[in-house]
């Protein structure tokens, strides 16, 4: 008896899905490395805010604020010029090497060609909307990726497992190679020259990364795939009254804000250069360790990624939200508990500790793959959910009313960091590595760093109670949009027919 045919995933819905090769799916997802490299070197631009352009730390916190309010601002808007333009190239490489471009002029000015030669605060404000704009186009052209590539449950997720990927490992590295070599050679310190040469490598990579995704982006960047798609057979804009409708009758969008928002704000803060100054650089005491520490528990956490994928693939996004965070929630809370009650200046020293802390930033980092692996395939859900609920195909109105509300709140998280450490008396400088360990700033790095998370985890599981993304319903919504477009089809033809 000859072996029994494997099932798709189309057949055993009854939906017809779209599919790419897994390599395109790599590929595409290396504009989030791309991001993550802006997104790490811009995590120290309260650093060249103060050594650059002579601005006080706390002002600089209130700079950096408002810029992201700024860059909130403008998603809706970058999201209607994406919409309406489609040449025969298509739009996502277009529109990803713009971005680049427009991000890689302004960090250079900002961090390279302007900072130490006393242009001051508005230079710097000017340079650092220059690249909101820059940055604002480049995500809000990859969130789309995804959902016009594929449709598909269980190979969704996988977008969510690359991203998520090199969310991670790209600021690793980064962070490897600016405290292991680029740090040491300005003697620890965030200097001008130090930040210069940190620009220049940023935007290297950077293009590298841009480069590759338009060659994975490729096969599906053609016209017809951003032809809107509703009931009536016609072509949809984006509208800003579209974005409203999203925010007043989409409960799913309304739930996935609450829980993604809450977790990016921590994220933000989290992520801040001074946050890890203080954790590694000062309590730890050595900088460059505590980062290769960090480095090695991250790296088999991404085996967590693909299990998480599957998880999700098998139970649905929802559910896998639910399960992970519950997880990183318990760990957060024995992290706490460790670093608050053991010497942490014998983490690089002895084996117990080190071996503790190390098992637990692993489990850490594990969950929170699981949980941005999720939380991006939920997203691509929302694309889908609004398409059955409304008839509009809206990628890029959903990711950018979620971008604009996001960016919103979690832009203060670079404020919360500035204004945590000024409550401890750092208000005229920054935290260095070479600093005295004190009990204020073991509480507040565990607030940062441990404490914020686990507030977003909370809020995370309380929206979830309420989202109606259940794997279930995924498969109905499926199903109606086929039934829908078949209809749609039927009626064109009809109507052809009649004339």
């Amino acid at each position: 008896m000859g072996k029994k045919k494997k099932l798709t995933q189309s057949e055993i819905d009854g939906v017809q899905y779209r599919h790419v090769k897994t390599w395109r799916i790599a590929l595409a997802q290396l504009n989030a490395g791309a991001s993550m490299c802006f997104y790490v070197l811009m995590g120290m631009a309260s650093y060249v805010a103060n050594a650059g352009y002579g601005i006080a730390v706390a002002v600089a916190g209130v700079i950096l604020t408002a810029t992201r309010v700024f860059d909130g601002i403008t998603d809706p808007i970058i999201a209607l010029v994406i919409d309406k333009v489609n040449t025969k190239f298509g739009k996502l490489r277009i529109f990803l090497l713009i971005g680049w471009l427009i991000e890689s002029l302004a960090v250079l000015m900002m961090f390279s060609w302007g900072s130490g030669k006393n242009h001051g605060i508005v230079f710097f404000i000017l340079t650092y909307m220059v690249y909101v704009i820059g940055y604002t186009i480049n995500s809000v052209t990859g969130n789309i990726i995804p959902p016009v590539m594929v449709n598909d449950p269980k190979q969704r997720p996988m977008f969510g497992v690359w991203g998520t990927v090199y969310n991670y490992l790209v600021p690793m590295m980064m962070s490897l190679v600016v405290t292991m070599v680029i740090l040491p050679k300005f003697g620890n310190q965030y200097s001008v020259p130090m930040l210069r040469m940190n620009s220049i490598f940023c935007v290297a990579v950077s293009f590298v990364l841009v480069l590759l995704c338009c060659i994975g982006v490729s096969s599906a960047d053609k016209p017809e795939n951003f032809q809107g798609i509703s009931v009536k057979g016609k072509e949809e804009r984006v509208t800003l009254r579209d974005m409203a409708r999203l925010l007043k009758g989409n409960r799913a969008m309304q739930m996935y804000i609450v829980s993604a928002a809450s977790d990016k704000l921590a994220q933000q803060t989290g992520s801040q250069a001074v946050v890890s100054t203080m954790l590694f650089g000062i309590l730890i005491g050595n900088m460059q360790l505590g980062t290769l520490i960090s480095v090695i528990a991250m790296l088999p956490s991404i085996i967590f990624a693909i299990l998480g994928a599957k998880y999700a693939g098998k139970h649905g996004n929802k559910e896998s939200m639910v399960t992970w965070t519950r997880v990183a929630l318990v760990v957060a809370v024995i992290s706490v508990l460790f670093c608050s009650f053991a010497d942490l200046k014998k983490v690089t020293v002895a084996a117990v500790p080190t071996i503790l802390f190390f098992l637990l930033t692993f489990a850490l980092n594990g969950s929170k793959m699981c949980i941005t692996t999720a939380t991006g395939a939920m997203c691509a859900d929302i694309i889908d959910f609004e398409l059955d609920r409304s008839g509009k195909f809206l990628p890029a109105a959903v990711t950018a009313t979620y971008s604009f509300i996001d960016k919103c709140i979690s832009s203060l998280g670079s404020t919360i960091a500035a204004g945590c450490v000024a409550l401890i008396g750092f208000r005229t400088v920054m935290p260095q590595p070479t600093d005295e360990a004190t009990t204020p700033i073991l509480v507040m790095t565990m607030f940062l760093y441990y404490g914020l998370p686990i507030i977003g985890w909370i809020c995370t599981l309380v929206a979830m109670k309420f989202s109606p993304l259940s794997k279930e319903k995924m498969m109905e919504v499926q199903k109606n949009i086929q039934e829908k477009k078949q209809a749609a089809q039927n009626e064109f033809l009809e109507k052809y027919e009649e004339a």
